[in-house]
């Protein structure tokens, strides 16, 4: 059975880190069982043992050590056999990921910019962090920030939009004008799954928390989280503008006093030079910026300011 690039992604990770947990929770978002499988095929497959590991240690053994440099080698390749692809590919595709609805006239403008070429939109969901830039599934995300601490993406703020609040209609908040944060402290909320890593915390307001939230159920999508609440099960937290593009009669959304921001941002591999995504880039900051103000740009290994 020959090993798939994935596998020597995972390869690769615990071998820097030295950790399966950390790999697991900072290098891949997936569980560690999961990753902790998917070594042992490898192992499996390579009829050889790669790590040694006890109880507080991982190690490489001479066979892991070996393919070490091999692994990073034909990822490096792999990844360049794939962008060479995408270069000369005469049909023109462009893949544009999103987890929740766009709207925001951001299509339409975008579709304007690019006439030449074939757009295309998937829907991924929120237990990828990467809104599958990562698998290399799509081109360009269109995504909520915060994004995983890789170092392998670059991004521009697009649109920056209040917190709101999704209550079912029957709720004893559902008629105020605005709800303080602290009110919704004890409240069960929707939270994404736990290898959606830094986006999980976030959406749950973790950093204004003085305890733990109650996480009353988990949801894939947003069209799942916002049956959640119709159904009573729990709350969650929205951006202003996806408020206003899942309204529903059996819920009620309110903008939330004491919590910072959500941050929409056009992202991007940092290897991927295509001017066509420039494009994208470009016409997403018009669309949504207007000409008034800098978009703020950065990457997921260190946000700066606009530039």
């Amino acid at each position: 059975m020959d090993a798939h690039i994935r596998d020597l992604r995972y390869f690769v990770a615990v071998a820097e880190e030295l950790s399966f947990t950390r790999a697991a929770a900072e290098r891949l978002y997936i569980a560690q069982p999961s990753l902790s499988r998917q070594i042992r095929r490898l192992e499996l497959s390579m009829r050889a043992t790669l790590f040694e590991r006890d109880r507080r240690t991982v190690s490489l053994t001479a066979a892991g050590a070996a393919l070490l440099p091999e692994a990073r080698r034909i990822i490096e390749q792999w990844e360049g056999a794939q962008r060479a692809v995408a270069a000369a590919r005469a049909d023109r595709i462009l893949v544009i990921g999103f987890q929740t609805r766009i709207g925001r006239g951001l299509v339409p403008s975008i579709r304007e910019t690019l006439p030449e070429w074939d757009l295309r939109f998937r829907q991924v969901a929120w237990s990828d962090p990467t809104v599958g830039l990562g698998d290399r599934h799509v081109d360009v995300a269109i995504a909520w920030l915060p994004l995983p601490d890789t170092g392998e993406y670059d991004w521009t703020v697009v649109s920056t939009e209040e917190r709101w609040v999704a209550l079912p209609a029957a709720h004893r908040l559902a008629s105020r004008a605005e709800v303080e944060f602290a009110e919704l402290a004890e409240e069960p909320f929707v939270a994404f799954p736990v290898s959606a890593g830094p986006m999980r915390d976030f959406w749950l307001a973790g950093d204004q928390r003085s305890a733990p939230a109650v996480v009353g159920a988990e949801a894939e999508t947003a069209e799942e989280a916002f049956e959640l609440v119709a159904s009573g099960r729990a709350v969650v937290l929205v951006s202003a503008g996806n408020a206003e593009l899942y309204g529903r009669d059996d819920v009620v959304s309110r903008p939330v006093a004491g919590l910072p921001p959500s941050r929409l941002a056009i992202v991007w591999r940092r290897d991927d030079r295509r001017e066509a995504v420039r494009a994208l880039v470009e016409a997403s900051v018009r669309c949504l910026c207007g000409s008034s103000g800098s978009p703020a740009t950065g990457s997921s290994q260190a946000p700066r300011g606009g530039r």
